[in-house]
């Protein structure tokens, strides 16, 4: 059985980083998936998929639902680790209840756990804007990147809740002590 956990935050909360220098530590039985590389590496590849998914990225906009969930269970099926951690998902209440609608179809994979790491509006925008990393890290796509996160935020959490699989994460501490605190959770959910 595949057991799933869903790292979320804001962009700039670390959460890509924090996921893989876990997948890094424990290799052997953890695989990451970032839903952003994941969406950028169709997009590399110059595909017609490609060119879709990156006139919503460079904008900044959330990526169609059936491409999303498409990329994400063909990652979780075909990955050769038991423990999935895939980052940056789910971004909608749309996103939510299509996975949950997966899930309940595949008992071979199971939600352990959602695990938010919470930074501040300004943490989050200081770290996107010093990495500048591409056409998608600048002043006006990250407010609407936040914008994109924060507006399902309170529905996400509270269907997280109520389903007992919500875990927040304090993002302002040092990477050191939050990569510690999650992968503990992480390893006493498998």
């Amino acid at each position: 059985m595949k057991k799933l956990f869903l790292i979320i935050g804001a962009p700039g909360s670390g959460k890509t980083t924090d996921a893989e220098i876990i997948a890094k530590r424990n290799g052997d039985i953890v695989a990451h998936y970032s839903t952003g590389e994941l969406l950028r590496e169709e997009v590399k590849k110059g595909t017609a998929l490609g060119a879709t998914i990156a006139s919503y990225i460079d904008n900044g906009k959330l990526v169609p639902l059936e491409i999303v969930i498409d990329t994400i269970v063909s990652a979780i099926k075909n990955s050769d680790k038991d423990v999935i951690l895939i980052d940056g998902f789910p971004r909608s209440v749309e996103q939510m209840n299509a996975l949950d609608e997966i899930l309940d179809k595949n008992p071979d994979i199971k939600l352990e756990a959602v695990i938010e790491v919470v930074v501040s509006e300004e943490t989050a925008k200081e770290r996107v804007l010093g990495r500048a990393r591409g056409a998608d890290d600048n002043e006006e796509v990250f407010k609407n990147r936040m914008k994109v996160y924060l507006e399902p935020l309170a529905a996400i959490e509270k269907f997280y809740e109520e389903k007992g699989v919500l875990k927040k994460i304090d993002g302002e501490r040092g990477i050191e002590e939050i990569v510690d605190e999650m992968e503990e959770f992480i390893k006493s959910k498998i």
